[in-house]
């Protein structure tokens, strides 16, 4: 199986009116996905925006995501959803209801065993669980460590993605925990050439195989 590589966005770490020129050189550069993460956004702002970045994305067969924003994802017909946790655990009879609306997939965010479980029991198509090393967007918390993303990973019936400080000195470390693959935010929304970094990456990979 693949070891995959995902984006998640953030425009604010870009300098001003370079984020799509960065997300066109992200989908070039060889990841899975594109999650559209941009939460200050209202929802027409949010909807115009992934517009764009939809596009981006299709042209080079990167599969884009949309995050939070439901209605977004359905007027896009797209068919992948990323949610934090408290979208779907504490709305069941609506998370239930979404699930018909999408052909493919929803995504949650979890933290702990129990917020893991908790998503599959509304069926979360995949997981993201952070932070695992300590990271700027996360700043004064401490990773939860290997340790934590392993047992997600073991008692998951569905891919988990790790995220959080994740470079190439320990992406080999996160492949190890059974993860399906990692989320990158900052280091790829700041990099000069997405396509060296996740060169890297790859290249780490494989050099811890062999």
């Amino acid at each position: 199986m693949t070891f995959e590589i995902l984006a998640i966005t953030n425009r604010l770490l870009c300098p001003k009116d370079a984020f799509l020129g960065q997300i066109e050189k992200i989908a070039a550069s060889g990841v899975k996905a594109v999650i559209l993460r941009e939460k200050d956004l209202p929802p027409e702002e949010y909807e115009a925006l992934a517009r764009d970045v939809s596009a981006l994305c299709a042209a080079r067969n990167v599969q884009f995501i949309v995050h939070s924003h439901i209605q977004t994802a359905l007027n896009l017909r797209c068919p992948y959803l990323h949610l934090p946790l408290r979208l779907c655990a504490f709305a069941p009879r609506t998370f239930g209801s979404m699930r018909g609306e999408f052909t493919e997939k929803i995504g949650v965010s979890v933290h702990n065993q129990e917020e893991a479980l908790l998503a599959l029991e509304h069926g979360a198509s995949w997981l993201i669980a952070g932070h695992v090393f300590s990271t700027k967007s996360k700043e004064g918390l401490e990773g939860r460590g290997l340790d934590f993303l392993a047992g997600i990973c073991k008692l998951s019936s569905v891919p988990v993605y790790g995220i959080g400080g994740i470079n190439e000195e320990n992406i080999n470390l996160v492949a190890r925990t059974g993860a399906a693959g990692v989320c990158l935010m900052s280091s790829l929304m700041q990099s000069p050439d997405p396509s060296a970094q996740i060169k890297r990456l790859r290249d780490s990979l494989r050099a811890s195989v062999l």
